[in-house]
């Protein structure tokens, strides 16, 4: 074995050794608007569930220097935000709205997504994703680097609304398959849906 103290890297190292451990990694598009009305999309795959009561989902997003990105910004100041998988339906657009651009600048347009009215919330979602989450914030948490320079912000969203293309859901389940997830590794790199294979969990 080859073992590291990650005190002695830095945190660019750091952060390699974990995107290219911690894989594959779900993906989540996430959607929030700023106080100027301009509807952000970022992808985020530092992405997991917390909770089924109530279902919570949580979002790590990453600071610059202690500066919060758009979404973190935006899921603060209106305590809610739409959360999307990704699956390869979409994946390039999803891919765009990566870009760095001005907090003026909608990704949604910028990657010709089409946003659409939500139920519960007034963050607009993405059509054009298989699975969508409506979140409020139920805690924002920063962590990392110091008190005055947090490295990211925790986002814990609480699902109030569920939206499934109607290929994707079953009576109460997520068809995998049908929803054609697509995951995260390091670099450029992202990965399809492989082999499944079931294990029985012991008693």
């Amino acid at each position: 074995m080859i073992s590291i103290d990650p005190n002695q890297l830095s945190a660019q190292d750091n952060y390699k050794l974990l995107i290219g451990s911690v894989v594959p990694r779900p993906i989540a598009l996430v959607t929030t608007l700023s106080d100027a009305g301009v509807l952000n999309a970022a992808p985020f795959s530092f992405f997991n569930v917390v909770a089924s009561n109530p279902p919570m989902i949580s979002v790590a997003v990453q600071r610059k220097q202690g500066v919060q990105k758009d979404t973190a910004r935006n899921a603060n100041a209106k305590g809610e935000f739409v959360v999307h998988i990704a699956d390869e339906n979409y994946i390039e657009a999803l891919n765009q709205t990566a870009a760095l651009v001005p907090p003026d600048v909608s990704e949604v347009e910028l990657a010709n997504l089409t946003a659409v009215p939500s139920e519960r919330i007034s963050v607009p979602g993405l059509l054009e994703a298989g699975i969508r989450m409506e979140c409020l914030l139920e805690q924002s948490i920063p962590l990392g680097g110091t008190a005055d320079e947090p490295a990211c912000d925790l986002l814990i969203g609480r699902v109030v609304y569920f939206h499934f293309s109607e290929n994707v859901y079953d009576n109460g389940y997520v068809i995998a398959n049908s929803l054609k997830p697509v995951a995260r590794m390091a670099g450029n790199d992202y990965v399809k849906l492989g082999e499944m294979f079931s294990i029985v969990r012991p008693k």
